[in-house]
This record gives structure tokens, C-alpha cells and sequence, in this order.
């Protein structure tokens, strides 16, 4: 008797949108985190695209979460919505900012970035696909050979003076932003030993070219991991309120560690001699930390003189600098509710959430700027990818094994 053939059905467009999302997270999870050690721009570039085939794939099969309640639920969130006020002061301080062209471009590159951002959260599907997760751990690893062997044989491998100078300090910033929602994938698939593998070869490629802020970045960002891990309410709480208050009292940061930098690497460091440029703005003019002296003064500033050059060139003393008291309390209050929201859902994912919040602040803190697009799309690279690995935590219910009673041999 001819057995009957069971016919399935397939849908190219299915299809068609797994091939796309595959490339995508592809794109984003391996060929991002190598490329960005060789090339300055790789992060402006890649990551757009990578976010429109993740939205061309969702737009063909819709498996990301119903767009308007994810939309609304994240429109009311109050990290948002401080965030959002920073943006309006932002774009409100236009009015006063000696620098309105390059404000302007600056201010759209910033909304730009948080757009793609969004885009990319909303794109994400509703669950991710363990295959398309471990690319994440993968992309690190290749990204850290190459820093490796960039950092051993690079002065042989490509000519001084080249157009992508300096591509490695982002490219390693970048690792260290993707380490730890690696990390929280792999530990949540219990896969310890392979974890520690990762942030050990991390750490080697710090080492092969030392960094202060890197080193400093992934050691806080350790450390957090770490409390965390132990204590997960210590953790979030310790993270939040240092975060957000440093950036809410930053002013007084100067007068509090010129003293102890002068003690200690003495009083002509360029360190020292900073944080005293920095007590000089401060005092010279307190009625601007209450409005601030608008968007883009701080780096346009140095190159007219309006700063002196040797101010420092970090989050902490250009939000204050340009954005005055509103711009830096609401993005202290947007940083303090956005850590403690992280702490709430998925508990294996928590250590490694903290220590990317950490990490990411500590580098701020230390040596990016306030608008550096480059940095700006590396902090939403790394908000679109732990959105990932968190909607990799499904767990789908096995039916239990009834237990068969035992059948006792009968003696005859």
C-alpha cells in the first residue's frame, strides 16, 4: 500500500525574513565588533544597516511585540521621559548657544542616533532565536583576536598616518560594552567556564595596548558584575545612586579631587591642571550652571578660546557646561530610573547589566564627550543588543515523564 506523503507548506517570505534577520544580528554581533578595531566608523556605518534588515525582516513576518503597547509602555516610562527632557533643553539652549550651525548638526546627529535606536528595539523579535544569540559571544571573541594581533604586529601591519588612527580605542570600547550582555547570555545558559574564557581574553587585549580609561572601565564594570552577582539589590542600588550621583554633583567634583590628585601625582600633573581649568569655569560664572551655555560650547569653546584648552573632555563637565542644572539633573534622574528599571526583569541578566552600566558611565566619566556620535551609537549598539539577550530568556515548559509504577517480581 503506497504510504502517504505529508505535504508542508513553505513561505519564501518567511524565509526571505529569517535570511534577513540572520544577516542582521550577523552583521551586528561579529562583523561589527571586528571591523570596529580597524576602522573609525565602522560602528556609524554598520549599525544602520544591520538595524534596517532586522526592520525589513519584521515588516515580513511581524514577530516583534505589538509595536503600539511596546511603544506606549516605553513613551511613559520615567527614564524616557527625563531623557526626553534633556533632549527639549537641549534643542531649547539653541537659543543662547554662541555655536548654532554646529549645534543644530550636532543635536540632529543625537536624535538620529536615538531613532535608530528605537528602531531597533521595536524591530527586535518578540523571541530570539538562541542561534542568532550565540553569534554575540562569537563577534567578541574574533573582535578580541584582531585587538590581539592589531596590538602585537599593527605598528608592522599599515603605514603611519593613516586615515583610521585610533580605530582600535573605539573598537576596544566597543568590546567592553558588548562583554557583559555576552556574558549575561552565556551565564544564563549556564556556560561559566566559557564566560570566564571571554572576559579573560577581553582583558588580554586591553593589555596588549594599556589604556587607562579601558582598563578603568572594565575594571569598575567587574566589579559591579561582580557585587552584583552577590548581592543583586546592593548591586543595582550601588550602581544607580553612584551614577547618577556624580553626575548630579559634578561641580563640586574639582574642589573635592584637585587636593588628592596634587598630593598625589603633584600639583603641574595635566590631570591636576585640568581639574583646576575645571574650578576656574565654575567659579568664573555660577549664574550659568543654572541654564548653561548651551549645546556644542564645550568643544567649539576650546577652539575659540572661550575654554581654556586643557578642560576636561568628559560627559560630566560638558553636561553641566553646556546644559546647566536642568540637563544634568534630568539626565542624572534618566540614568538612576534606567538602571534600576534594568534590575527588575530577567534576574540572570542583572550582573551583566550593571556592569555595562558601570563600564559605559566609567568611560563617559574619563574620556568621551558629551555628543561624540561615535559613542552615541555605541551606547545604542549596546541597549539593542541586551534587549536581545533579554528576549532570549523564554523558556518553553517540557511535558513531565509520568512515572511508571515498579513492577515487583512475584515469587511463585
Amino acid at each position: 500500500m503506497p504510504r502517504a506523503s505529508t505535504s508542508t507548506t513553505i513561505d519564501p517570505a518567511l524565509d526571505a525574513a529569517a535570511l534577513l534577520r540572520r544577516i542582521g544580528f550577523f552583521g551586528l554581533f561579529v562583523v561589527l565588533p571586528v571591523l570596529a578595531q580597524v576602522a573609525r566608523r565602522a560602528s556609524v556605518i554598520l549599525a544602520p544597516i544591520a538595524v534596517i534588515l532586522l526592520i525589513i525582516a519584521s515588516v515580513i513576518d511581524r514577530r516583534q511585540r505589538p509595536v503600539r503597547p511596546a511603544t506606549y509602555r516605553l513613551l511613559t516610562a520615567p527614564a524616557f521621559l527625563a531623557g526626553m527632557l534633556v533632549i527639549l533643553w537641549s534643542a531649547l539652549s539653541l537659543t543662547w548657544t554662541p555655536f548654532l550651525g554646529p549645534a543644530l548638526e550636532r543635536l540632529a546627529n543625537l536624535g538620529a542616533t536615538i531613532g535608530l535606536a528605537l528602531l531597533g528595539y521595536l524591530a527586535l523579535p518578540d523571541r530570539m532565536r538562541s542561534a542568532n544569540l550565540y553569534l554575540l559571544p562569537l563577534g567578541v571573541v574574533a573582535g578580541g583576536i584582531v585587538a590581539i594581533m592589531l596590538g602585537l604586529f599593527g605598528a608592522h601591519m599599515a603605514p603611519s598616518g593613516v586615515e583610521d588612527d585610533g580605530a582600535l580605542d573605539r573598537g576596544l570600547v566597543l568590546l567592553i560594552l558588548l562583554l557583559w550582555p555576552a556574558l549575561a547570555w552565556l551565564r544564563s545558559r549556564r556556560r561559566d567556564r566559557e564566560a570566564l574564557g571571554l572576559a579573560l581574553l577581553v582583558a588580554l587585549a586591553l593589555t596588549v595596548q594599556p589604556d587607562g580609561t579601558q582598563i578603568a572601565a572594565l575594571s569598575v564594570g567587574a566589579v559591579a558584575f561582580a557585587v552584583t552577582s552577590y548581592r543583586p539589590r546592593l548591586g543595582v542600588m550601588l550602581t544607580a545612586v553612584l551614577s547618577a550621583a556624580l553626575l548630579a554633583a559634578a561641580p563640586l567634583l574639582p574642589f573635592l579631587a584637585r587636593p588628592v590628585g596634587a598630593a598625589l601625582m603633584g600639583p603641574l600633573a595635566p590631570a591636576v591642571l585640568s581639574l583646576k581649568s575645571w574650578q576656574k569655569v565654575v567659579t568664573a560664572d555660577p549664574v550659568r550652571l543654572i541654564t548653561g551655555h548651551g549645546f556644542e560650547t564645550a568643544l567649539r569653546g576650546r577652539l575659540v578660546g572661550l575654554l581654556p584648552a586643557n578642560a576636561p573632555t568628559t560627559a560630566l563637565f560638558e553636561f553641566w557646561y553646556e546644559l546647566g542644572i536642568v540637563g544634568a539633573l534630568a539626565a542624572a534622574f534618566a540614568l538612576y530610573a534606567s538602571i534600576r528599571r534594568a534590575g527588575r526583569d530577567g534576574p540572570a541578566l542583572v550582573p551583566g547589566a550593571m556592569g555595562c552600566f558601570a563600564a559605559a558611565f566609567t568611560v563617559a566619566c574619563l574620556s568621551v564627550g558629551l555628543t561624540a556620535v561615535w559613542w552615541l551609537t555605541t551606547v545604542a549598539i549596546a541597549i539593542v543588543v541586551f534587549v536581545a539577550v533579554e528576549r532570549g530568556q523564554f523558556r518553553t515548559s517540557r511535558p513531565k515523564v509520568a512515572k511508571l509504577p515498579r513492577i515487583q517480581a512475584r515469587e511463585e
